[in-house]
């Protein structure tokens, strides 16, 4: 049985000196306060376009992003394939209006699907929706798509066929592609993209694949009728589960509308209604293609108990394991050992650009009750193993 306490294993990737860093940022991390005041200094500073980049580069930068493109990731691709990880190039930029930076962020993801082409280092490539679209955009289609102008209409399918050339592009290169899942008020229009995509590309093989946050309380119905549908239509399922990424946001606009919270009241039914979409998944294997993004030990426990009673083997291509490049090594690093097929999320881009990815990372760390504390142990517990 693998043990996530294998601190040797967990953390054989890392030097002594990698280990006392970490230790450092995740204790700087654990408080609410620091990272508040860092959040806001930072963005500041680089408004104002003061030299800060090198501090960011060599402190939470160096944790959680793999470098500035892709040519900077390749030690990190390396490394985590020395052993046995995969690597999902994730282009963190967001946030973006103009449509020649919008075709930008297509084109980056196109080069990362040519990275990825036959090569087994990089199973699968990922992009959000909202790096390819203008987010009112989006949000306007889902709203009130009847009163969107001639031009809104023409920038929607701008989007679309923004996704259609890269899904095509992953379909042609055979690389799997993650599409990321976006709030709540603008997932049906993406959701409508996905299945599109799927229908159009996933004849054959697991291609496109959708994410689903499993703090929505509908998820797991949602996950069902999309099995439907794909049988329907005669294509396989590509299925991501994440927890989710956006609680608080959705929780404050859904009090302050005066709508249903769409997020499970507690964690318990959070994590309750996340094994249940893996079983599903597992149930229905010869149909849906499952990675479980999560940093849980007992749902990712939960899936290799499936996976044994449903005789699916370690190394089956439909079932991968996620977690995000700097977090979760104990999690990431025992499964690989054992055998299982594991992938880590690499972010890349300039610190300015992915400024907003790693504040999240950290609002999340310090949120997550025992996320930062559980870090901190196991790197305690290694230092300790070593004697340094």
């Amino acid at each position: 049985m693998v043990s996530f306490q294998n601190t040797q294993i967990a953390f054989r990737s890392k030097s002594n000196a990698d280990l006392k860093h970490a230790r450092l940022l995740f204790k700087m991390m654990g408080n609410g306060t620091i990272v508040k005041i860092g959040a806001f200094a930072s963005n500041l500073a680089l408004k104002l376009h003061l030299p800060i980049n090198t501090i960011i580069k060599k402190t939470i930068y160096r944790q959680f992003v793999g470098g500035e493109n892709i040519s900077e990731c390749e030690s990190t691709i390396n490394l985590l394939y020395k052993f046995k990880i995969g690597t999902i190039l994730d282009y963190s930029r967001e946030g973006q209006n103009e449509e020649k930076e919008l075709d930008n962020t297509r084109d980056e993801i196109l080069a990362t699907i040519e990275r990825a082409k036959g090569n087994l280092k990089i199973p699968f490539c990922v992009f959000k929706p909202t790096g390819m679209v203008r987010f009112s955009i989006i949000e306007k289609m889902s709203e009130h798509p009847l009163s969107m102008s001639e031009d809104e209409k023409a920038e929607y399918f701008r989007f679309v066929e923004r996704v259609d050339v890269v899904c095509k592009a992953a379909y042609e290169s055979g690389t799997p592609l993650l599409i990321d899942a976006e709030e709540t008020w603008i997932q049906e229009p993406v959701d409508n993209v996905v299945d599109a995509m799927m229908a159009k590309y996933n004849k054959a093989d697991f291609i496109v694949y959708n994410t689903l946050q499993m703090y929505r309380h509908d998820r797991l119905e949602f996950l069902k009728k999309s099995h439907e549908k794909a049988k329907n239509g005669n294509y396989k399922l590509g299925m991501k589960l994440v927890r989710g990424a956006y609680m608080e946001k959705e929780r404050e606009r859904a009090e302050k509308m005066g709508y249903p919270s769409p997020i499970y009241p507690d964690k318990a039914a959070t994590d309750n209604g996340y094994n249940l979409a893996q079983a599903y998944c597992i149930e229905n294997i010869n149909d849906i293609a499952l990675l479980s993004g999560t940093h849980n030990e007992e749902s990712m426990y939960q899936l290799i108990d499936l996976m044994e009673k449903h005789d699916v083997s370690k190394n089956d291509k439909r079932v991968y394991f996620a977690q995000l490049l700097g977090m979760s090594d104990h999690i990431s690093f025992n499964l690989a050992n054992d055998g299982f097929n594991v992938t880590k999320y690499v972010p890349y881009g300039p610190v300015k650009e992915v400024m907003p990815y790693l504040m999240r990372r950290a609002e999340e760390n310090t949120a997550v009750a025992g996320q930062t504390g559980r870090e901190l142990r196991l790197i305690d517990d290694e230092i300790s193993r070593r004697g340094i």
